[in-house]
């Protein structure tokens, strides 16, 4: 009995040190990664402006959109020119701190104080161009973030923000900053895919 109750022991003791030595490994492995998504953040911080091209492609519950895409981001700008499968361009955006404006392939424009209202108004759908600029770089924007997850190198994979879940599908190098080649956006009434193919960086202010 005695010895029974030896190995019992034993066992318990055992179980105790290997839940405790994979609690700490969990500990370990989440404050590595974490460390290395604030040291991935932090490399793309000084990121102001960029372009993109690539395509874009957009399912709503009526209306949808497929096509290319050029964006040039500024700091207080933003020119975004919208492509046929085809290759004819057929709206160009153009946010400015004042309005921002849509003009269709015939020369009419329509503004509005943001693109979310202006794209639901004349494409039926909704384009988060507030967000976009840093959800495109693999970035969260500067408000609250509903949860996120990250790989072992530090980037993001998913994320949660602003009423849009965000998933990252896979990353590449461009001009030596690890960023994302695709991003796909879902919410309730639209989700979007963006194709990045070529991104050109300029850190400095404009």
């Amino acid at each position: 009995m005695l010895l029974n109750r030896s190995f019992v022991a034993l066992l318990c003791l055992l179980a105790s040190a290997c839940a405790t030595n994979s609690t700490s490994r969990l500990n370990v492995t989440h404050t590595q990664n974490s460390t290395l998504n604030q040291q991935h953040l932090a490399s793309l911080a000084d990121i102001q402006t960029f372009n993109i091209k690539g395509r874009i492609g957009v399912q709503a519950e009526k209306k949808g959109f497929s096509g290319g895409l050029n964006w040039q981001h500024f700091s207080t700008k933003d020119s975004i020119a919208l492509y046929s499968p085809l290759g004819g361009q057929v709206a160009s955006i153009e946010k400015t701190p004042e309005n921002v404006t849509l003009t269709d392939q015939k020369g009419n424009s329509v503004s509005a104080q943001t693109a979310e209202m202006l794209t639901q108004t004349t494409l039926g759908w909704q384009l988060p161009l507030a967000g976009l600029a840093d959800w495109s770089l693999g970035r969260p924007t500067q408000s609250a973030i509903t949860a996120s997850t990250w790989d072992e190198a530090g980037r993001l994979l998913t994320l949660e923000q602003d009423g849009w879940h965000i998933e990252y599908a896979d990353y590449a190098t461009f001009e030596g900053k690890q960023l994302p080649n695709k991003v796909s956006l879902f919410s309730p009434k639209v989700n979007i895919k963006l194709i990045i193919e070529r991104l050109a960086l300029d850190q400095a202010a404009q």
